[in-house]
């Protein structure tokens, strides 16, 4: 009876999160989402620490594919 209840709490675990993800994805995000920074250059990168180099500003970087990690606690 037991593996029976654990089953059936991830069978409902599992269709909340689904239907989570629909009605998220369903939600548009509106205009500004989309057309804040098109056609505009991209802010200096600040902050650190760069793991691979020594820090470089958007002219040195001009041309790159640059990936950029965020982390946020709070």
């Amino acid at each position: 009876m037991a593996m029976k209840r654990s089953s059936t709490w991830l069978a409902m675990l599992a269709a909340a999160g689904v239907a989570t993800a629909v009605v998220f994805l369903a939600v548009s995000p509106g205009p500004e989402a989309f057309t804040a920074r098109v056609g505009q250059p991209a802010p200096e990168i600040t902050g650190g620490p760069w793991i691979n180099s020594e820090p470089l500003n958007m002219e040195k970087l001009r041309g790159r594919v640059v990936a950029v990690e965020f982390w946020t606690f709070g």
